[in-house]
């Protein structure tokens, strides 16, 4: 391993699946395409939200943040995890691996408080229909998205910084496929004690508060779509409410496998496929359940690809 002193380690190798050869040779050309398919369908969501006035509302706004935040996510991941699994020892540098782990934590964390404020924002809607222009207007929404991308930062800096403030001995070989927090924090030779209480309180913090806050919007919009005189409403509520229930399933079920569990339970390549879930399935499912279950989606989409067809025609 070369240092730069006794304590400065200047490379990492990520590991990936280099155990499993086949696997990797398998799945390089799959991720790929996923990776493809990840930034094609975000890149329409947000073209699409930016070029229909009629969805310059909250609730598309905050649908094209969260496509921001996942093309962003899977970039900060997938080209070096197509390079692990193109190679048995991917190297990348103490300062490359310093910022991964940052954006990580940056833009899980954001998506965390932005799947928050879209359940807000599906109350008030529901709840409060008639107030509901005052009760989420731009100032609000404003204030909603700043708030996520903000404790984003604050959440990625103090912990990225914490944990390369430790000494890195002995191996640097990162038994993962990306400079995630758990498996960079098993080659620190130091007492992480402290590190460890911080990150498991401010992992259920920033996992929990959000998702009470979901689950508190959703009992409320649960009564109120309830005592609905309409089955049209009804169904009309629900379907809203539905594309998000299903993102917010996706992203804290796969996310909380891998950061919540027990160090012991799973073995290290088991972690690593569990890790792909939120990396590869949240961002890849997300246009599709945004575009085919919502129909002012589906109208603006067939209305832009209408436009195109007749410019092209022309």
């Amino acid at each position: 391993m070369r240092r730069q002193n006794e304590s400065s380690v200047v490379e990492f190798i990520l590991l990936g699946f280099s155990n499993i050869p086949e696997l990797q040779e398998q799945t390089f050309g799959a991720f790929l395409v996923i990776y493809l398919v990840i930034l094609m369908g975000n890149a329409i969501i947000i073209a699409v939200i930016f070029l229909d006035q009629r969805l310059h509302v909250p609730m598309y706004l905050f649908l094209q943040n969260l496509s921001v935040v996942e093309v962003s996510f899977s970039t900060t991941i997938m080209p070096e995890m197509l390079v692990v699994l193109s190679t048995d020892k991917a190297t990348i540098s103490f300062a490359g691996c310093f910022a991964q782990m940052y954006f990580i934590l940056l833009f899980g964390g954001t998506e965390c408080f932005l799947l928050g404020a879209m359940a807000y924002d599906r109350y008030a809607a529901i709840c409060h229909p008639l107030t509901y222009p005052v009760i989420m207007d731009r100032r609000v929404f404003v204030k909603l998205v700043m708030f996520s991308w903000v404790s984003g930062i604050m959440v990625a800096t103090v912990q990225t910084t914490w944990v390369f403030s430790f000494p890195f001995c002995g191996s640097n070989e990162i038994n993962h496929l990306s400079c995630e927090t758990p498996p960079v924090l098993e080659l620190v030779c130091a007492d992480i004690f402290l590190f460890e209480i911080y990150a498991f309180t401010g992992t259920i913090l920033i996992v929990m508060v959000p998702f009470l806050l979901i689950l508190l919007s959703y009992i409320r919009i649960l009564f109120a779509v309830l005592k609905m005189p309409s089955n049209t409403g009804r169904q009309k509520a629900f379907s809203t409410c539905a594309s998000h229930l299903t993102s917010v399933t996706l992203f804290y079920g796969t996310a909380s496998m891998t950061y919540l569990q027990p160090k012991s339970r799973y073995s290290p390549d088991t972690k690593k496929l569990m890790s792909l879930a939120y990396t590869l399935l949240t961002p890849l499912l997300n246009p599709l359940i945004y575009s085919l279950r919502n129909n002012e989606m589906k109208r603006a989409l067939v209305k832009l690809w209408s436009k195109k067809v007749v410019l092209y025609s022309v």
